[in-house]
């Protein structure tokens, strides 16, 4: 057997990935550090692999959503800070401390209850303390910069807590136009005027960080000490607006193969729901990808593939476990041909942009929902350096 079973696969290339890395560095001053992004599994290209290519590449934290992302990434060696962006039930402080592992603290609740049981595990916490400038999500009240400065300087004088950090995020750097523009710079002020009014207390944090992917590319003069770069270092622009700052790799693609090909006449009905009937006789390839593996049903006879070098349009609803093509304009299609989701055949190229739009969605939820048996195939300069696989056979 081959290192995984050819039937749905990600291609993920690490040339991609570090290219992207160096070319978010250079925009950055002298001393801004990246925090490379990795949550999600690294947006679905698989955590563990990325992460370290990153690391070989200079990044100098990791951001995830969560403890066991965190300890995903320790367990594979990886020893630059990470920063949990989410929270972390209070009890696992022990765990934190003893993997020495960042938690962020968002309201005088949390920073209360997290003191309280590092205390009791005799254990002392790296915190970032999360500012809310216009989110709405988590963090402290930004709104009232004073009474929000009063509430932090309580938390960062926890005993058994260590703020060495502080941030915010935008919600809308990635949209285009000048009313967008404003309401990150408003946060950004808002921001500011939080940190301001800790100085004016006495306080002031070693690392001060607020631009995602977006803000990174397009707000230069936000990036303070540190960026947190996410889609960007896959590859990947948040909107149309970015793509003039940076010359970004995708770093991967989405490859299945033809199980079977079959001839039906007019009139026949496609898969579930009779919702596609072929007007004339019609050649049909059946690929081994569906909704289970991440490929949208809503992309049921509007999606294409590329097959030989061209598009092949989905016929009927795409099924849990495989969906059927048209390939009737395309010549000698046989069983085991190649057929690429979203990426380059030849001199043809689909983007994902152009899958997620027709599905409704962004490209962000495309990659984070390929599913967990389409393995991770890891290419150095094309050739195939490791593979990560997520359902394993008993042997």
């Amino acid at each position: 057997m081959s290192d995984f079973l050819r039937r749905t696969w990600a291609e993920v290339s690490l040339d991609a990935l570090r290219h992207n890395l160096t070319a978010i560095r250079s925009l950055l001053r002298p001393g801004c550090r990246l925090m490379a992004v990795v949550k999600a599994d690294a947006y679905g290209h698989g955590d563990r692999c990325c992460a370290q290519e990153m690391a070989e590449a200079g990044a100098d934290w990791f951001g995830v959503s969560n403890l066991e992302e965190a300890l995903s990434l320790r367990d594979a060696g990886l020893v630059q800070p990470i920063l949990i962006l989410g929270t972390t039930p209070p009890e696992e402080a022990g765990t934190l401390a003893a993997r020495q592992i960042t938690q962020t603290v968002f309201c005088m609740d949390y920073a209360g209850r997290l003191q309280a049981e590092a205390a009791r595990q005799g254990v002392t916490l790296n915190v970032h303390i999360k500012v809310d400038s216009g989110m709405a999500r988590i963090g402290f009240d930004g709104f009232s910069p004073e009474a929000c400065a009063a509430e932090i300087a309580c938390a960062a004088g926890f005993p058994n807590l260590r703020a060495e950090g502080i941030f915010t995020h935008f919600s809308s750097a990635d949209e285009d136009g000048e009313e967008n523009d404003r309401y990150t710079r408003a946060q950004f002020q808002r921001f500011t005027a939080v940190l301001q009014a800790l100085e004016q207390r006495g306080i002031r944090f070693a690392i001060r960080h607020c631009c995602n992917s977006a803000a990174t590319l397009r707000f230069p003069d936000m990036h303070l000490d540190m960026v947190r770069p996410g889609l960007i270092l896959y590859g990947l622009y948040p909107s149309g607006c970015c793509r003039e700052h940076a010359r970004l790799l995708p770093a991967m693609q989405l490859k299945s193969v033809v199980s079977m090909v079959k001839e039906i006449p007019a009139g026949r009905a496609v898969s579930y729901g009779r919702c596609f009937q072929s007007g004339r006789p019609l050649r049909l390839a059946t690929v081994p990808i569906g909704y289970a593996d991440g490929y949208h049903r809503a992309l049921s006879g509007c999606g294409e593939m590329l097959l030989h070098g061209q598009r092949a349009p989905v016929a009927g609803r795409v099924c849990m476990d495989q969906l059927m093509l048209d390939v009737t304009g395309i010549p000698d299609v046989q069983a085991e041909d190649t057929v690429t989701i979203f990426g380059v055949d030849g001199s043809a190229v689909l983007p994902i942009e152009e899958i997620a739009e027709k599905a409704g969605s962004i490209s962000y939820e495309i990659v984070c929902l390929i599913g967990k048996r389409v393995p991770r195939l890891y290419l150095r300069n094309g050739q195939q350096c490791g593979v990560a696989r997520f359902i394993r056979s008993a042997q």
